[in-house]
C-alpha cells in the first residue's frame, strides 16, 4: 500500500509541478488536498491541516527552484522585482506560519474562495478596462517572442506591502502565494504574463524556503510524504517551464483564469460542506 501511495504522489507531484510552473502558482492547490485526503486514507487522522500546509510548502520550494532555474535560463525572470517582492513576502511567510499554529484555517476558506472568485472576475474584464496613466517609480519594458511590447512598473513601497500579505497567505494556506502574486503583478503593475509567472516562481521559492525553515522549527513537516512528492515536483517544474515558453501570453492568462476559478469553487464548496 505504501508503494502505491508513493507512486500516486509521484504522479501528483509531476502534474502539480507542470501546472504550477506554467501559471506561476507553485502547485500547493494540489499538494494540500492530496495530502489531507490520501495520507488520512492510508493512516486515518495522521495528517492535520497544519502539517499538510507545511509539507506542501516544502515541496513547493522544490517545484519553484526547478522552474526558476529554467526561467532564468530563458531570461524571463525580473530579478530586481523578484527581490523586492521577496523583501515583503519573507516576513509575511513567517507570520503566516505562526497564524497557522494559532488559527483554524478552515475559518478562512470561504473568504479566500470568495476573494479568488473576485480575482477571476477582474481577470475576465481587465482587457475591457481603460488603462490608466501611472507615474511609476520604477519602469520596465519587455518584448515577447511574438514581438509584442510591454511596459510595466511599480513603486517599491506598494510591492513590498502587497508581497507581505501574499507571504502570509502562502504559509497560512500552503498554496505558495502565486495564486495571489501573479494576478497582482498583472492587474496592478501590468506585468506581461510570461514575466509575471516566471518572476512569481522565484519569489515563491524564496518565500517557501523561509516558511519551510519556520515550519521545520515547529516540527510540522512530514518528511516521508515530502520525499514522495518532491521528485515529481522537480521534474514537473522543469517541464512546465519548457511548456510555458512555447505558449502565447493570452493562453497563459486563460490557463490562469481557469485555475483561479477552480480554486475559488473548490474552497467555497469546502467551506459550505465542511
Amino acid at each position: 500500500m505504501l508503494v502505491a501511495i508513493a507512486v500516486l504522489f509521484l504522479v501528483i507531484g509531476v502534474v502539480a509541478g507542470v501546472i504550477g510552473s506554467i501559471a506561476g502558482l507553485g502547485g500547493g492547490i494540489f499538494f494540500v488536498p492530496a495530502l489531507l485526503f490520501f495520507a488520512n486514507w492510508y493512516e486515518p487522522n495522521s495528517m492535520s491541516p497544519q502539517v499538510a500546509a507545511a509539507t506542501s510548502l516544502l515541496v513547493i520550494a522544490v517545484t519553484a527552484l526547478s522552474s526558476s532555474i529554467s526561467y532564468i535560463k530563458q531570461k524571463k525572470v525580473d530579478m530586481q522585482s523578484a527581490l523586492l517582492f521577496f523583501i515583503g513576502s519573507a516576513p509575511g511567510a513567517i507570520v503566516g506560519v505562526y497564524l497557522n499554529t494559532l488559527l483554524a484555517t478552515e475559518d478562512f476558506t470561504l473568504l479566500f474562495g470568495l476573494f479568488q472568485l473576485c480575482m477571476f472576475v477582474i481577470l475576465m474584464v481587465k482587457d475591457k478596462l481603460r488603462p490608466r496613466q501611472i507615474n511609476w517609480e520604477i519602469k520596465r519594458q519587455f518584448v515577447d517572442n511574438e514581438g509584442n511590447e510591454y511596459e510595466y512598473g511599480y513603486s517599491r513601497v506598494s510591492v513590498i506591502t502587497i508581497a507581505f500579505f501574499v507571504g502570509i497567505t502562502s504559509s497560512l494556506f500552503g498554496v505558495g502565494g502565486g495564486v495571489l502574486m501573479v494576478p497582482t503583478m498583472m492587474l496592478l503593475f501590468r506585468f506581461p504574463p510570461h514575466i509575471a509567472t516566471a518572476t512569481s516562481m522565484l519569489v515563491i521559492f524564496f518565500s517557501a524556503v523561509i516558511g519551510s525553515v519556520t515550519n521545520i522549527f515547529h516540527d510540522h513537516v512530514n518528511w516521508l510524504y515530502a520525499a514522495m512528492l518532491a521528485p515529481g515536483a522537480w521534474a514537473g517544474g522543469k517541464l512546465g517551464a519548457v511548456i510555458a515558453s512555447k505558449l502565447k501570453g493570452r493562453t497563459i492568462v486563460l490557463f490562469l483564469r481557469i485555475l483561479i476559478l477552480a480554486i475559488a469553487v473548490q474552497m467555497i464548496i469546502k467551506a459550505i460542506i465542511g
